[in-house]
């Protein structure tokens, strides 16, 4: 040992003192740096839905003042007299999610696998209808969609129109204020939140394994069903929930693209809160509706074998 080198230091075991514990004020930093989060959530979470969830169960009327009564009938008056709009918002909402999975997956493919330096690019177009306002995006679907225009005509020409009318979609020519006009608009408008989920999670797939896949003989359909679509499954997942779960809340498109015969249980929340003025039955219809979400939400997750989202 030279005399510029210092004796080494002996470790806590060789010397045999207890470790070192970490100060009261170290550990208390991790609860320090959570506490932000913990109080916005209490703030504009907890606090207003404990609010919602009082409203609920009050009577009265806007004028003498609403009061808690603890009428738990509301649920059941609220469910039995919009139990159509709820079904139609949960099957909406599931053809919308079904539809952006369809389209988005190969479109994340292709950006994950196959766009070499035009990835970015295709990232930036994925998202750039997010730069414009919702509502401007919905109105602009009245114009693609209307009656005359060349994609009604297309799908005139190819009889897809003659199918859709069939089971209740459209009628007859028209695609405007059908079912079919909301669950386009649902569509277009969640498909960012099905893509970059998924886009995500195929692109953190080792392309080793599918030259592996090769090297055993695997053809490029039997390396999708066995290599690339399981180790995707959390962006699946996590795109269909992102999507499902604020097209089943959704009531612009409904508004701007439906008619009465198609209007979502968003709608009639909206129109409970600020048109009828009656709040508890909105409060009731908004816990119904994050109640069942929340179950089909929670089946699906433990049927899909994954709790790993992206």
């Amino acid at each position: 040992m030279t005399a510029t080198q210092a004796p080494p230091v002996p470790a806590q075991e060789e010397t045999g003192l207890p470790p070192r514990r970490p100060s009261a004020r170290r550990r208390l930093v991790p609860y320090w740096l959570l506490l932000p989060g913990i109080l916005w959530l209490l703030v504009f979470f907890a606090l207003p839905l404990v609010y919602q969830a009082s409203t609920s169960v009050q009577t009265g009327s806007l004028e003498d003042g609403f009061q808690v009564t603890w009428h738990f009938q509301t649920y059941w008056d609220a469910l039995q007299e919009y139990y159509p709009q709820f079904v139609r918002s949960l099957l909406y909402a599931g053809t919308a999610t079904i539809l952006c999975l369809l389209v988005g997956y190969p479109l994340a493919y292709l950006i994950a696998f196959r766009a070499g330096r035009w990835r970015n690019l295709l990232l930036v177009l994925v998202i750039a209808p997010f730069f414009t306002s919702f509502l401007i995006r919905t109105l602009a679907w009245k114009t693609i969609l209307a009656d005359g225009g060349p994609v009604v005509s297309v799908l005139n020409g190819l009889h897809i129109l003659d199918v859709t009318s069939w089971i209740g979609w459209t009628e007859g020519d028209r695609v405007l204020a059908t079912p079919m006009a909301v669950v386009c608009g649902l569509t277009y408008n969640f498909l960012p939140f099905m893509i970059l989920p998924l886009y995500t999670s195929l692109e953190r797939i080792d392309r080793r394994l599918h030259e592996a896949a090769g090297d055993l003989y695997a053809r490029p359909l039997t390396t999708f069903r066995r290599v690339t679509f399981p180790l995707s499954l959390p962006g699946v997942v996590s795109g269909t929930l992102l999507t499902f779960i604020p097209a089943s809340g959704d009531y612009v498109n409904a508004e701007l693209l439906g008619s009465t015969d198609t209007k979502m249980v968003g709608s009639v929340i909206q129109t409970q809160f600020l048109r009828v003025l009656d709040y508890p039955t909105a409060a009731a219809l908004s816990f119904i509706l994050m109640a069942v979400v929340l179950l089909m939400v929670t089946f699906y997750i433990r049927r899909a074998g994954t709790e790993e989202l992206v």
